[in-house]
């Protein structure tokens, strides 16, 4: 067997034990949905009214169009924790070392991971949209390339996300400190243009929020549903995306080749 398909055999089946871990114990994802659900209907119902109007919009309908594509980026950083608490977990437990002396392919352990954690961020992502559907969230001018686009960002953005939490969860020793280190991915939002516009913000803050991936992500998911400009928040987006990926495969390639100590 040539090792392409020796990989290819070897990470679907990481995938199954993956989907199958997620299947059999499902509390972690959902907790991990339980913040963006909530944080959706929180603004949406207690400060939907202020809010809308703080944004120039007529009515809470408004509010809930500007805030539902930073909840749908939020829920993937939510779901990439549990990522970062399962690698974490498979490497403290000694799983890791028992895949380490069997005839199977190296990275497909880790590929597993990341595949498994995309198809579950993609599952979130359509779960949150149905419960913004269900309140209201209406995306009636984007046309089919541009909902193609929008998910295909959503994709790109899950697997940047995922990569830099299974780094995280390599250098983590448990799973408790997994789940701390990986925190950013889910404040991060908190601190982006997902609830309100940046140039609303202090002057001094416009910085944290206009600098990091979640914004521009945002603001080009944003364009493509709603049809607001998108400028060059696109070509960011898609940047960082990237540049992550990269970062977090060499980071969580290099930490897993390295031997235990």
């Amino acid at each position: 067997m040539s090792n392409l398909a020796l990989a290819v055999r070897d990470s679907t089946t990481m995938l199954r034990r993956n989907l199958l871990h997620a299947r059999r114990y499902p509390s972690l994802t959902l907790n991990l949905l339980l913040t963006p659900i909530m944080l959706l209907l929180l603004f949406v119902y207690i400060f939907g009214d202020t809010m809308s109007a703080g944004i120039g919009g007529g009515d809470r309908s408004a509010y809930i169009a500007y805030l539902v594509p930073g909840l749908l980026l939020m829920t993937i950083g939510s779901t990439t924790i549990g990522t970062a608490v399962s690698v974490s977990t498979d490497m403290s437990e000694g799983i890791i070392a028992r895949f380490r002396t069997m005839a199977i392919h190296r990275g497909s352990v880790i590929i597993g991971h990341v595949i498994g954690s995309v198809l579950q961020s993609v599952a979130s992502v359509v779960l949150v949209g149905a419960v913004a559907v269900a309140i209201g969230f209406r995306s009636t001018d984007a046309t089919a390339l541009e909902w193609l686009a929008a998910f295909g960002l959503l994709v790109l953005f899950a697997m940047a996300l995922t990569w830099i939490a299974v780094g995280m969860g390599l250098v983590s020793p448990n799973a408790e400190a997994a789940s701390n280190n990986a925190m950013p991915l889910i404040l991060l939002p908190l601190l982006s243009s997902a609830f309100v516009p940046v140039d609303a913000m202090p002057g001094w803050f416009q910085p944290v929020a206009e600098y990091q991936p979640f914004t521009p992500a945002i603001e080009t998911l944003r364009g493509l549903l709603l049809g607001s400009e998108i400028g060059h928040n696109g070509w960011l987006a898609v940047g960082w995306c990237l540049g992550l990926a990269v970062l977090g495969y060499f980071w969580s390639a290099a930490k897993f080749s390295q031997d235990p100590k």
